[in-house]
């Protein structure tokens, strides 16, 4: 039986201070047809289960069941602090109720202001993946950062452009930003002329060029380096494993071997979670990338540090701007595999941690960044199109493909043999290793550096193989080589 009502029935996610103003802008407005219900927690603590004298609901009891016996229409989210991981898990299980969801601005939006219902919004992507969290200067970061000349390589790109920004809340002396992709450069130009910076300059450039590089470093004398730049897509460089190496192994040794020369103070590279137990040509190269950098740890006096952490939310050739085009073109979706599994996070997320753990770094750290539960590919594609406004599965199908060649279907963030050791910083671990012989491995890193223009493809990843034992190719044409490990 439908009750008739002149009223919309609301729950409002959240019993901290922003579901409380949520709560005060439904009951202070009588323009609009609302009613709270209740509210709705997941660790409330309150034995009598009642905030501002009304029911407050574990997430668990909220069932499709629920939502018809309570009438509920919509179901306002009104969290500020919350992880990107539990963000997406709350929202996709409640999308699951056919329930609308609404969610309240960032607190600095109505922080000097009362929350009004004109600000309650309908949920939407951007949501999810732009969220900004607070980015507090501690004192070690000031010092660190402090009258500094930073280079950014990469800079152009969705990490090195982010990182550009927020370094500007720093009080640095001067900023280089170094990109060979030169409209890409051009638009971040403009964009931090436009918002009055000065103290920075972008630089067209490409990594590869080790005498270009070199004249750029005796020009500006950076004492901090960010490495960024790198070959990325998975596929691509599995069927062009020189380019990979080219860039994500001659490119980080070029400008390592530079940082070391100019005497630069602190280096830090951004690697990924497919370094880990690699099975792609692609994370192989990062995973070189690695060990070559914290080879150098001994040599000079540059501090040399590695960042390694998962998907970036709408970065440039991430999972999401490919979804949206399909979702744009009415479907398919096309995900690889059923289970497949990504680790996520926002890139201001990202870029927050890899400044925290370029300040804290003393040389030699392998820092992990907590990124909570990996997110479900299927299930992220059936959140985007039921945000997107179509319903599920009648307006867009999603279509499994398959694998693809390099794929993996659950990514790790430690490598065997690798245990988290805590820092100060929750969200940053240290992956404990044995130590590598640094030599050996420079001689092995420049062997393949040598040969990876004369050789053929097969010959390229063996010796890929040879630096990384623990490297098996999965779906792809190179499990040759592995058949033929595995028989010595």
């Amino acid at each position: 039986m439908t009750i008739s009502k002149s009223y919309k029935n609301v729950l409002i996610f959240g019993t901290d201070q922003a579901g409380l103003m949520t709560y005060y802008a439904f009951k202070n407005d009588t323009t609009h047809p609302y009613k709270v219900v209740g509210f709705i927690d997941s660790n409330f603590k309150n034995k009598s289960n009642l905030f501002e004298g009304l029911n407050v609901f574990n997430f668990k009891s909220i069932t499709k069941k629920f939502i018809d016996e309570y009438c509920i229409d919509e179901i306002v989210i009104a969290i500020q602090n919350i992880e990107t991981d539990v963000l997406f898990d709350i929202t996709i299980r409640l999308l699951k109720l056919n329930i609308k969801l609404k969610t309240i601005p960032c607190n600095e939006q109505f922080l000097n202001s009362h929350l009004t219902l004109d600000l309650i919004k309908t949920l939407q992507l951007k949501d999810l993946i732009l969220r900004t969290p607070k980015f507090d200067l501690n004192p070690t970061l000031l010092d660190t950062y402090e009258n500094q000349i930073i280079l950014i390589t990469g800079a152009a790109g969705s990490i090195g452009s982010e990182l550009a920004r927020k370094l500007n809340q720093c009080n640095y002396k001067q900023l280089v930003l170094i990109d060979n992709a030169e409209s890409s450069l051009f638009n971040l130009q403009q964009e931090l002329i436009q918002k009055g910076k000065k103290k920075f300059d972008a630089v067209i450039a490409d990594i590869r060029d080790y005498h270009r590089m070199d004249q750029i470093f005796n020009l500006y004398k950076p004492k901090i380096v960010f490495h960024v730049a790198a070959y990325k897509h998975v596929p691509l460089m599995e069927e062009h494993p020189f380019e990979a190496i080219n860039v994500n192994v001659i490119g980080t040794k070029n400008v390592a071997n530079i940082s070391v020369k100019h005497g630069v103070h602190k280096f830090v590279l951004v690697s990924t979670d497919k370094a880990v137990n690699p099975t792609n040509v692609m994370g192989a190269t990062k995973r070189i990338a690695e060990l070559y950098v914290n080879s150098l740890k001994e040599k000079g006096q540059t501090k040399f540090i590695t960042t390694r952490f998962g998907n970036v939310l709408a970065s440039n050739g991430s999972v999401i701007p490919l979804f949206e085009k399909q979702i744009e073109a009415l479907g398919p979706i096309t995900v690889t595999h059923p289970d497949i599994e990504r680790y996520f996070m926002t890139i201001s997320e990202a870029c927050h941690l890899i400044i925290e753990a370029g300040s804290i770094g003393n040389g030699g750290e392998i820092f992990v960044f907590e990124m909570g539960k990996p997110i479900r590919i299927h299930d992220l594609a059936i959140l985007m199109i039921k945000l997107s406004g179509s319903r599920f599965p009648e307006d867009i199908d999603i279509k499994i493909t398959g694998l693809r060649p390099g794929e993996k279907i659950i990514e790790e963030l430690f490598a065997m043999g690798e245990y988290a050791k805590p820092t100060y910083h929750e969200k940053i671990k240290v992956a404990q290793a044995r130590s590598l012989p640094s030599q050996n491995i420079q001689t092995k890193i420049l062997e393949l550096c040598e040969k990876a223009s004369h050789i053929q493809n097969l010959e390229l990843v063996a010796l890929i193989k040879a630096i990384v034992p623990e490297y098996y190719s999965n779906n792809s044409k190179f499990e040759v080589l592995d058949n033929k490990k595995s028989e010595l």
